[in-house]
């Protein structure tokens, strides 16, 4: 055991680099003396599971005395060791802030004294102790990723690796930060017995750390059966509700949640919105040489959570009551369960629009896609892909694929990319080699069988068609607002779907109107969801600061009688 642990650790070191003393830092005693007041001493036997994968955690784990080890296991029964802890060491990652499953298990050597501080006294200690926190926050999140590189611990997806279902949960996955990895039944014996077993199911499986057994499940069955999101009651009623989680939405959950309201965030997939799509945003204040939109939006849902909002991702909201009969907005999800609040924020965004090609549903996930990570990247290393978009997001994408592509051809139905499109994007594209920007150009058609095989696209200018041999079409055409839930509710759209905010109306009775409130009061929208945003990362987030002001005025006027 020792000599595996030592390897382990070894693996671990060399995962997270010169970071790994921030990783897993020895708190001195004068530190450990600061945080007891936020837990309790607790012993444990010999042999004693401190922690147990798939399992919620008891908290935030100080070591006062002895020694415990961490292996990683998965629902296969594969265990690997992973090192030992010691007195000042503390047991904890990012997912005890949300009461999300560990991912290790945690086994007493000897006796051990501990300790524990509850998750939501974590986030206590975390505000209250800002130079102590920032050190078990930077640790937490390096747990976070050092899990994630490792690929040996959460749920096991076995299956084809490019089929379209395997990379759906992959992306799903990989999109909510949460760590997997994949066995190919080809190669693995173990994956290879599993798929025997279960002959005639839907492929991928996915084996969960608890060992249950999934069949080609929809992303919200895997988020349930992994613990990433819980049932409402409808009992708790939240001050604000906010419905999506791009960098509008984050920015709310942070500022309202820092600010002392009770906040709950919802949407249908992950974190991040479309803004989570960008490969590398440049231009974004602060961040000289670029961060990923991935990285932007993980650390603002940490920061929310950090400061007390509570996550349900994925939870689809399907409708919005606003008719408040007995005080509350009441949102109904997917699930059937409903949500209370005292107000809403709406940002649902905007999703990339589907164009109008013959057989386009047929090849979504068989080649079509409208996402450019590093999943689709390894499929279409050294092959020639078309990209269809004229945006900033298109752009990202563009020069992210060249970068695995042997070509990349970026299409656009105007004549060039100033209009829509930063001019830094437009200076990379025309200097790297690999993209061929075209013009006046638009896809007429697609052809395969099971999968994309062929493309037809049209030069606008003079009607010439011409066919390739293309498996892979990338799709970031404009984008149409997320607001079909809100129908029914009395918030106001206009023509094209988009929330709109600011304009009073008879009703209102001389009553000033917040720029950002519908005309529905207590419902606010922030972001590319609503009419007039400039669809920028920077405007969104700050809109979703701006909200909270006004926020604060409504439940202050909700909550004051009536004179």
């Amino acid at each position: 055991m020792a000599e595996d642990s030592s390897q382990a650790a070894d693996t671990i070191s060399a995962a997270v680099g010169p970071r790994f003393d921030q990783t897993f830092p020895t708190l001195p005693p004068a530190d450990i003396d600061r945080l007891r007041r936020f837990g309790s001493v607790r012993s444990f036997a010999d042999g004693e599971r401190l922690v147990e994968a798939g399992k919620i955690s008891p908290g935030m784990i100080v070591l006062l005395s002895g020694h415990v080890a961490l292996t990683q296991r998965d629902g296969l029964g594969h265990v690997t060791p992973l090192l030992e802890e010691g007195p000042g060491q503390f047991i904890g990652e990012i997912g005890l802030l949300s009461n999300r499953p560990s991912f290790v298990d945690v086994i007493a050597e000897g006796e051990v004294e501990a300790l524990v501080i509850p998750s939501d006294r974590v986030r206590s200690l975390l505000v209250a102790e800002a130079d102590l926190g920032e050190r078990i926050m930077r640790a937490m999140i390096l747990r976070r990723v050092s899990l994630i590189q490792s690929g040996q611990t959460g749920p096991v997806l076995i299956g084809p690796a490019t089929g379209s279902d395997m990379i759906r949960l992959q992306g799903f996955l990989t999109r909510n930060g949460y760590p997997h990895h994949l066995l190919d039944p080809t190669t693995d014996p173990d994956a290879a017995d599993l798929i025997v077993r279960y002959a005639g199911r839907d492929l991928p499986l996915v084996v969960c750390p608890d060992g249950a057994v999934l069949c080609n499940p929809h992303e919200v069955e895997l988020a349930r059966q992994l613990g990433l999101v819980g049932r409402s009651t409808g009992q708790t009623l939240y001050d604000v509700a906010v419905v999506g989680s791009g960098p509008a939405g984050l920015s709310t959950a942070v500022y309202a949640a820092s600010e002392g309201l009770s906040v709950v965030v919802l949407d249908a997939r992950a974190f991040g919105g479309q803004a989570g799509a960008s490969a590398r945003i440049e231009n974004y204040l602060g961040f000289p040489t670029g961060i990923s939109g991935q990285a932007l939006a993980g650390r603002a849902f940490v920061q929310a959570q950090k400061f007390g909002a509570e996550m349900m991702i994925p939870s689809e909201v399907k409708s919005l009551d606003c008719s408040r009969s007995d005080g509350a907005f009441a949102l109904r999800l997917d699930c059937g369960d409903r949500v209370r609040a005292r107000s809403v924020v709406v940002a649902s965004g905007a999703r990339y629009r589907r164009p109008a090609i013959d057989n386009l549903s047929t090849f979504e996930g068989h080649g079509v896609w409208y996402w450019a990570s590093p999943i689709e990247a390894r499929l279409v290393a050294g092959q020639e892909v078309i990209l269809v978009g004229g945006g900033n997001s298109a752009g990202q994408a563009a020069v992210f694929l060249a970068g695995h592509a042997s070509k990349v051809k970026m299409m656009v139905r105007g004549t060039g990319l100033a209009a829509s499109m930063s001019r830094y994007l437009i200076d990379r594209i025309a200097n790297t080699e690999n993209i061929e920007l075209m013009t006046q150009t638009e896809i007429v058609a697609l052809e395969g069988e099971k999968s994309l095989e062929r493309v037809r696209w049209r030069d606008r200018k003079n009607g010439a068609e011409t066919e390739g041999a293309i498996h892979n079409v990338f799709l970031f055409v404009g984008a149409d607002p997320a607001t079909g839930w809100l129908e029914g509710c009395g918030v106001n759209l206009d023509r094209t779907g988009f929330v709109v905010t600011g304009a009073p109306l008879d009703s209102d009775q001389g009553r000033r109107v917040p720029a950002l409130e519908s005309s529905v009061t207590g419902v606010f929208a922030v972001g590319d969801v609503r009419a007039g945003s400039i669809k920028r990362v920077g405007g969104a987030i700050g809109e979703g600061a701006q909200v909270v002001a006004a926020l604060h005025g409504f439940l202050a006027d909700a909550a004051s009688p009536t004179l």
